[in-house]
């Protein structure tokens, strides 16, 4: 039965869709979700999507823009006035003047992009506004403690923290936690002994050695203005029934958990998530299959998870009157750059091959739901390298300065070429324990697997501003917005 809490909250999310349908009647808009776990590049895909639409980028798949229906692109103030806005001209700066990656997402931000075209039906000049929502992926894992009560999630952490590589990863947590009883009266330095060797099995998680990505609480990782705050001094406990002992530790740490949820998990489902109409999510898949199986299935659940948490469905004026639905999701593979094009449609299996069940249920509701590998910004270019009688696939790029492979150290200005190694032919090898051992170099026994390329030097365009060269961007924009802008 839901609470009258939960009641007053649906009929205030359906007064603010109702006041937003209207608006949309005269100006048509998109809110476009952009988010991913850790490291995936959401940041450089929002940069290289609005730079694209602004300056007419080199965009084949993308029919509004190549048919010449796009006038315009521009950057207008954005509508909500306490969120962030994305900053586009800082990112763009450090792409192509500095040459090197934006910082990684750890808060929400927004930024608007209205784009002048022309109906391809009709002869008629429109206008559609793009909402584009940045957001953390972690903080989409947080979503299903909001019907999780403290036991239960206590349960089901510790379980998971208790499998594969984790296990190890959780020893000092674990042997605290055996020597505290949860009945016992409750106690700060308890807790915050706790919650931070928590935050440290969680950190030792994400590591790239083992790229686990199901990590909730997400701002444990992220904490921002809330680090030291009770809401994020809390940890799982081992308990037994359901109801904590008044003044005892449970309690305590049942309270805190419940004022996360009212701190941080509902704001962001409130005043973002509900909003939105269309998502991507980037996947770094390549740091999972790097890491081997364990990583493999634990990003396998990461997304089931994330997918699970979308209200999806087709769109319609119900839906959008009383509970806007997400219409459109695409997952894409990032950094298809590090793999010779050869490989970029088995990453695309891959990934689909992960996410099958949860897009299964996605497109029952009635959502179109599609999975791409791309490169937001390419890194690399392809070349043929002789090595003795052979002739072998390989990337060329300029690795970050101080980097270090065998004997050689890079200057941060010198091209190396790489031999990325193939990809299984059928997705199931990812899965499978002793089926495949990572990505491996072709050409010799050194292994590029972990070289991070700079961005490319940036050539100017037709239209004086820089290029930023891609791999299937235009494939993900027509897909998002494409049928928006018919």
């Amino acid at each position: 039965m839901p609470t009258f809490a939960a009641i007053t909250e649906e009929i205030r999310l359906a007064t603010a869709a109702l006041g937003e349908f209207g608006a949309g009647l005269i100006n048509p808009t998109v809110r476009l979700g952009v988010t991913g776990l850790s490291g995936a590049g959401k940041t450089v895909f929002i940069t290289a999507l609005v730079h694209q639409l602004l300056h007419g980028g080199r965009l084949p798949v993308f029919e509004a823009l190549t048919s010449g229906r796009i006038a315009r692109a521009r950057l207008e103030p954005q509508p909500d006035d306490a969120v962030p806005r994305f900053d586009y001209e800082a990112h763009l700066h450090a792409l192509t003047t500095e040459r090197r990656w934006p910082e990684s997402t750890s808060r929400t931000s927004e930024l608007r992009l209205v784009i002048d075209y022309q109906s391809a039906r009709r002869a008629r000049n429109r206008t559609l506004t793009l909402d584009i929502v940045d957001y953390p992926g972690e903080w989409l894992l947080d979503l299903p403690l909001l019907t999780t009560r403290y036991a239960q999630w206590s349960a089901d952490t510790l379980r998971l923290s208790r499998t594969g590589p984790r296990a190890m990863l959780a020893a000092p947590w674990h042997r605290y936690l055996a020597a505290l009883d949860a009945a016992a009266p409750e106690d700060e330095q308890s807790a915050r002994e706790a919650a931070r060797l928590f935050t440290d099995y969680l950190r030792a998680c994400r590591d790239d050695r083992f790229a686990m990505r199901l990590l909730p609480p997400g701002r444990f990782l992220m904490p921002g203005d809330l680090s030291g705050s009770p809401a994020l001094t809390f940890a799982p406990l081992e308990v037994s029934g359901d109801q904590a002992p008044a003044g005892s530790l449970w309690a305590m740490m049942e309270r805190r958990y419940e004022a996360y949820k009212d701190a941080v998990v509902r704001p962001f489902y409130r005043e973002h998530f509900a909003r939105l109409d269309r998502q991507i999510v980037l996947v770094d898949a390549l740091a999972a299959f790097n890491a081997g199986p364990d990583a493999v299935k634990d990003l396998e659940a990461a997304l089931a998870a994330i997918l699970a948490a979308f209200r999806t469905g087709r769109a319609t004026l119900v839906s959008t009157l009383f509970r806007p639905r997400i219409d459109r999701i695409l997952f894409a593979a990032t950094k298809a750059d590090h793999l010779h094009h050869a490989n970029h449609d088995r990453l695309e299996r891959f990934l689909a091959r992960m996410t099958e069940r949860a897009v299964g249920e996605a497109k029952f509701s009635g959502a179109e739901v599609d999975v791409i590998a791309l490169a937001a910004v390419r890194a690399t270019r392809e070349a043929t390298v002789a090595r003795g009688r052979e002739s072998l696939p390989a990337i060329i790029g300029t690795p970050f300065e101080g980097q270090t492979v065998g004997r050689d150290v890079f200057d941060g200005g010198t091209e190396v070429a790489s031999f990325p190694g193939d990809l299984p032919e059928d997705p199931a090898a990812l899965l499978a324990r002793d089926g495949f051992k990572g990505l491996t170099a072709q050409a010799n026994d050194t292994d590029f697997r972990f070289l991070r390329f700079r961005p490319p030097l940036a050539e100017p365009g037709t239209s004086g501003a820089p290029t930023l060269p891609h791999i299937r961007l235009d494939r993900a924009l027509q897909f998002l917005i494409g049928d928006r802008l018919a």
